[in-house]
């Protein structure tokens, strides 16, 4: 038997990229630069960047520019958003790229898993990164413990950086100072001094939002007419959607005011951040830039909000969804079991009708409601009956209704809001105090809450009676307006000044919404 000869071949350990087998006569090495602000110095130190990798691979006779990534103004603390920095990397996959060059780790990435997740998966590939700060090459035996530490120090930094910016932000907002994104913010932009200002085109939009929405249109109706229109959103889009609708009606800040910390930064690196619900304080601006909407209206559409959202009718008190598809929808009511009317077809002698009935009978049957069922031509007369006979009565009620009006008058509520707002001030003055101490202020913010829901509660008593006084008065007018006069069916006009309409065996009873009730 032969004797088996071995020979030992010695490696010859080679930086580059596995995923080519080829032998590569020069590495392609790339750069990889970022700056963290939008500043001009940073701007510059971003353009230095770019010329010095490029003339320091070019100098390298065994190098060959592989390209450089730039990412401009973004965050360290994650890459997910950092577009040129994924699409390096991508390339390296590919087998594009035989190493990296950067300035350093906080460069690179402030994130200790972040760094240690590419540095491993680049290794894998054969390709190293070299800092040139720290002198550190990641293919060196030493260099992944160096890489450990450094980028661990590279994250307390940036988590010391988040708690400035925290601690900085908590000042501004004890001192009131209110920060906006007017980008996408319709109704306002920023002057100079970085103060809200009102543009006047978007400022129609948003009052035309408030009218509609208070006059009965739904979420949705309101976003298609305003799409028939070509009218666009904050964000420049054709499509309005209800989300976007709520969200303008709800938003405090078109009546002059801001609350600050709606959401707060659960995690430092990944930038997630979450509705605040009591985790950390809130603080409430009120008059810090002009108003667009009154807040008596503000309030009354968050009360509409609140009545839409909170259908419960018939004897079960079963939820219904609104809807505003016709004006007498979900405001006209069932006498016996108090469910609403729902609009159908009834199909009589072979002919289609219109017809009203009560959903509790349609759904459960004659034996749970009785209730007639009425024809829409019956439904509208009677509608149209009060509305006429309200005009026939003329000088009359209009006296009515102006007694009304100097009754509500006297049950205003501003005293004790502006009582309730000096001991308010006073409190959240001692909060601050005993915040900046580092003591307990938990009672202290119970207090403060319980304040805010009693100024709330009166906020809204008198919002409701402010709108009940502005409804009289335009009903007053409405009056003068067509004293005399007989008014045919229309939706619009029943959305504006009717309240709701309860259905009997035997009659209606049509509820203005000054409070008028005529039987029909």
């Amino acid at each position: 038997m032969a004797i088996r000869n071995v020979t030992v071949i010695p490696a010859r350990k080679r930086i580059g990229n596995s995923a080519k087998a080829e032998e590569l006569p020069k590495l392609r090495v790339a750069a990889y630069c970022r700056v963290s602000t939008d500043s001009e110095e940073q701007a510059t130190s971003y353009e230095a960047q770019i010329e010095h990798y490029t003339n320091y691979i070019k100098s390298n006779p065994e190098w060959e520019l592989a390209g450089i990534f730039a990412d401009e103004g973004i965050t360290g603390t994650n890459t997910k958003k950092r577009e040129e920095f994924n699409r390096m990397i991508e390339e390296c996959m590919q087998g594009k790229i035989d190493m990296i060059i950067t300035k350093s780790i906080s460069r690179f990435a402030r994130n200790t898993l972040d760094c240690l997740k590419y540095i491993r998966q680049l290794k894998e590939k054969n390709i190293p990164v070299y800092f040139e700060k720290e002198n550190i090459n990641t293919l060196d035996s030493k260099g992944e413990i160096l890489l450990t530490i450094m980028a661990s120090l590279a994250q307390q930094e940036s988590q010391s950086l988040s708690q400035n910016v925290k601690l900085g932000l908590q000042y501004r907002y004890q001192q009131g100072k209110v920060q906006v994104n007017h980008n996408r913010f319709m109704g306002y932009t920023k002057d100079e001094e970085g103060n809200l200002i009102i543009v006047p085109e978007e400022a129609e939009i948003i009052k035309r939002i408030y009218r509609e929405y208070l006059e009965g249109k739904s979420l949705v109706g309101i976003g298609r007419d305003l799409e028939k229109d070509g009218i666009l959103t904050a964000a420049g889009k054709p499509r309005w959607r209800p989300e976007t609708i709520k969200k303008i009606l709800l938003n405090e800040k078109y009546i002059g005011d801001a609350l600050l910390q709606k959401t707060f930064t659960v995690d430092f690196l990944t930038k997630k951040r979450v509705k605040n619900e009591g985790h950390v304080p809130q603080y409430y601006v009120e008059n810090s830039h002009e108003a667009i909407i009154p807040k008596e209206l503000f309030l009354q559409a968050q009360e509409e909000l609140h009545r839409r959202s909170n259908i419960y009718t018939g004897a079960d008190k079963n939820k219904r969804i609104y809807s505003s598809k016709y004006a007498l929808s979900t405001i006209t009511f069932c006498g016996d079991c108090g469910d609403i009317y729902r609009r159908v077809y009834w199909n009589i002698h072979g002919r289609k009708e219109f017809v009203w009935r009560c959903v509790t009978r349609i759904e459960q049957g004659p034996e749970v409601c009785k209730n007639r069922t009425v024809k829409e031509a019956e439904l509208y007369d009677a509608v149209m009956t009060a509305i006429n006979r309200l005009l026939a009565g003329g000088d009359n009620m209009i006296r009515i209704l102006e007694e009304n009006i100097h009754a509500i008058i006297g049950d205003t509520t501003e005293y004790k809001i502006s009582e309730i707002n000096t001991l308010l001030e006073e409190k959240q003055k001692e909060l601050i105090s005993l915040a900046n101490k580092g003591k307990d202020f938990e009672s202290l913010a119970d207090e403060i809450e319980e304040l805010r829901e009693k100024r709330q509660t009166l906020l809204v008593e008198d919002a409701s009676l402010s709108g009940e006084n502005e409804r009289i008065n335009e009903l007053i007018e409405f009056i003068r307006t067509n004293k005399y006069r007989t008014l045919l069916y229309d939706d619009t006009l029943v959305r504006k000044i009717i309240q709701n309409v309860t259905v009997y065996d035997d009659h209606f009873v049509i509820c203005f919404k000054s409070g008028i009730e005529i039987k029909v």
